[in-house]
């Protein structure tokens, strides 16, 4: 093959396929070039003037390395990784560092193979990271636990491409012995170690950094950043759909622009469909102000030098040839994209066929309940009439403790006429009936419950409502469903309706249930991504029009809220969880 490559490369022979006629983006000195670009296999051998047995001409387009994606959970996206692949290839994603810590989290090793088998059949090059914390803390019950040992066992399989994101920020800088056992067995393999570590710094940052972590997505003030930076960090600039810092890339310099990537961590599959992936967060960084050959090397060559992907991230003789011809450096609109040498997309849409999915069954039917569950299930006795409610800050992950005046009426707090909402946490994987109950201020919605089977890290059924009876229907319709996101809304009873009668002189209330399936782990839908996402969407401004503010992503904020190792208050199924003080928390005051 280095035969051919030479050949073609001197113009001695026809290269496989040939983009004509292009601006290129040098991604090694942040110039802009003219040529064309010759591709022998899934390799680039050269610039310049070439002849090609196939050419495609991209007179008037900009072309860039493929997008690479530094940190995402597929899973998020609550779409199969065929599906997932359909929507983020056409924008010019042609790799991701994907951490499948959701579905582990459910399903253990068998959801991590899941991943990696299934994207076996997209042309999108999925580096799959062995989950570090499954799960995420050992105050919540998961579906399964990968401790030190799991991982120097699962570490050097072929499919693994490193350590995911080390949330467990404790554990390393405490020495926890079977902590620092996962760390040890990702260095004995050779292999990068993603952080997470919002608000670290001095002397605990040192010792995290001390385990050979290499890169943190939660970073927020500029002297977090610059510190990391200067410790040797690389740091994400995010765009998910709940969690986002692009306004982070107000801090990139000349002098530390080599040691931003991009991510979308989090990111849902109308967010895709509609706003974009990488080059949604490339067109709004270049609208804010960052120059757009910054923002393309971000995504580019300093992901492929941060991730040692050799050969990935530029425009240059032996690269690999993943390409994406844009309309210009300020839309990214995308018009083509090769993915090793091969065009896999044109104008948008995907060149290549998603329709049939892997689908193994050891990720289904996973949402297991001890019983139904009923109204008492949801009765929340407080000692007094104040109590600690949760609050969230709209686009972030991060939650706030406020302490509230509440009512109670026969032994349950009612947050009729409040700003106050139920929340639980139920537990569906080991059958234990645990059920944490707290308060939320502020989410807006009101008329019976919301739910979803996606509650970051270990994934329990999470709820909020106003109404004990809408809650019990909604734990109890996602485990008929296999998982997946619920209302169930509170409507006037009519006394024509037969099904609706009672003694008292108040009819009770009836109940109408609208949901979208997830059943591959109860976090992703083995449905096509355009019927998902319309549905999807159908869903969420159901949820707009109960009450929920939009200022928050009505059931992606919702599932953040048992995440125990992101401040402040949280909630797991074991109770409510002060982060700060890394302990179980009274709800009384």
């Amino acid at each position: 093959m280095l035969e051919k490559y030479v050949k073609a490369a001197r113009g001695l022979e026809k290269a496989d396929l040939v983009l004509k006629n292009t601006t290129y983006l040098d991604v090694f000195t942040g110039t802009l070039k003219t040529g064309d670009i010759a591709v022998v296999g899934e390799k680039i051998v050269g610039t310049g003037k070439y002849q090609g047995k196939e050419e495609i001409d991209c007179s008037g387009l900009t072309v860039i390395p493929g997008y690479i994606d530094g940190h995402v959970h597929i899973e998020s996206s609550q779409l199969s990784p065929e599906e997932f692949a359909s929507l983020i290839v056409p924008r010019g994603t042609t790799t991701i560092i994907a951490d499948p810590h959701e579905i582990t989290n459910v399903c253990g090793m068998a959801g991590c193979e899941y991943i990696a088998k299934a994207s076996q059949n997209v042309p999108l090059e999925v580096k799959l990271q062995l989950p570090s914390c499954v799960p995420a803390t050992p105050f919540e019950t998961s579906g399964a636990v990968l401790n030190g040992k799991d991982i120097e066992n699962n570490i050097n399989n072929d499919y693994i491409f490193g350590l995911g994101e080390f949330m467990n920020y404790p554990g390393l800088i405490y020495c926890d012995p079977d902590t620092l056992k996962k760390a040890e067995a990702a260095h004995s393999a050779g292999k990068v170690i993603d952080g997470h570590a919002p608000a670290i710094s001095g002397y605990d940052l040192n010792g995290y950094l001390a385990c050979g972590v290499t890169t943190d997505h939660e970073c927020v003030t500029k002297e977090e950043i610059e510190e990391k930076i200067s410790k040797g960090m690389y740091v994400h600039i995010r765009h998910g759909s709940s969690t986002q810092n692009l306004g982070n890339a107000k801090y990139i310099t000349d002098k530390n622009m080599r040691r931003f990537i991009l991510c979308t961590d989090d990111r849902h599959a109308a967010d895709l469909k509609e706003k974009g992936h990488l080059d949604d967060a490339l067109r709004r960084l270049v609208a804010n102000g960052l120059n757009p050959v910054t923002a393309v090397i971000c995504a580019t060559l300093n992901a492929a030098e941060c991730y040692n992907l050799k050969w990935r991230g530029g425009i240059a003789p032996f690269y690999l040839a993943d390409l994406v011809a844009v309309d210009n450096l300020k839309n990214f609109n995308a018009k083509y994209v090769v993915k090793g040498g091969k065009l896999v997309a044109k104008n948008g849409k995907p060149l290549f066929d998603t329709s049939k999915r892997y689908l193994p069954a050891n990720v289904l039917n996973t949402v297991h309940l001890k019983r139904p569950l009923t109204a008492k299930d949801f009765v929340l006795t407080l000692k007094g009439t104040k109590a600690k409610a949760m609050t969230i800050e709209p686009g972030g992950v991060v939650t706030g403790c406020e302490i509230v005046e509440v009512k109670s009426e026969n032994g349950d707090v009612t947050v009729k006429d409040t700003d106050l909402l139920k929340l639980a946490v139920v537990e569906r994987h080991k059958l234990t009936g645990n059920i944490g109950k707290g308060l939320f201020k502020g989410y807006g919605f009101k008329g019976g419950a919301l739910g979803i089977t996606i509650a970051h890290d270990s994934h329990n059924i999470i709820l909020m409502g106003d109404d004990n009876e809408a809650m019990a229907k909604a734990a109890n319709h996602l485990k008929e469903i296999g998982g997946g996101m619920v209302i169930v809304e509170r409507t006037p009873c009519h006394s024509e309706n037969s099904s609706c009668h009672s003694e008292r002189s108040e009819e009770p209330p009836q109940y109408k249930i609208y949901s979208l399936t997830l059943d591959i782990g109860g976090l992703m839908s083995s449905r096509d991504a355009e019927s998902l996402q319309r549905d999807s969407k159908a869903l969420i401004e159901r949820a707009y029009s109960m009450g929920v503010k939009r200022d928050y992503e009505a059931f992606m904020s919702l599932a953040f809220l048992s995440l125990a190792v992101i401040p402040k208050l949280k909630l797991t199924d074991a109770g409510l969880f002060d982060v700060e003080k890394f302990t179980f928390t009274d709800i009384n005051v």
